[in-house]
């Protein structure tokens, strides 16, 4: 078996990656790694998380998924893309691309700011301190029942 990096991610951001509705996942930590990556729904309830959201987020959340939220699936991986930068977040809606990276969306110059959308920031922590984990390529796939890990994990394809 192959074994490719995970992220597991709580519903219903994990289904905002994998339809596009954004393409940075907020992070208390930080990761070198670059390459291929999983992105897998935790098994966490959806509603469970929702709760925790103001209703208008909440709306405009199940719009851009186009889908009710007891329908989003849990529990398994639902997306492979390629995690291309790790941006710690300098202020609020701000990243920096640090000197090593390269292949930024918007950029491709180190030390050059990056400006998160309005849906970017309404979908993330973008907290100064915290990281941006910049995601290409990202490809919805059938839901592949797996058990998740916290952290960066492997998940054998």
């Amino acid at each position: 078996m192959d074994g490719m990096k995970a992220l597991t991610i709580w519903q219903p951001w994990a289904s905002l990656l994998a339809c596009g509705g954004k393409r940075f996942e907020t992070r208390s930590w930080a990761t070198t790694y670059r390459g291929p990556i999983a992105i897998h729904a935790a098994k966490k309830e959806t509603f469970d998380a929702l709760r925790m959201l103001p209703v208008p987020l909440a709306l405009k959340m199940k719009e851009v998924i186009g889908a009710e939220w007891k329908d989003l699936p849990t529990g398994v991986v639902i997306a492979t893309a390629t995690l291309i930068g790790c941006h710690e977040i300098d202020r609020i809606r701000e990243i920096r691309c640090a000197p090593q990276e390269t292949g930024c969306w918007d950029c491709n110059r180190p030390g050059t700011w990056i400006d998160a959308t309005d849906q970017e920031v309404s979908f993330g922590d973008w907290t100064p301190g915290r990281y941006a984990w910049e995601f290409s390529d990202m490809k919805p796939i059938d839901p592949v029942p797996t058990k998740g890990k916290q952290g960066l994990w492997t998940w054998e394809v």
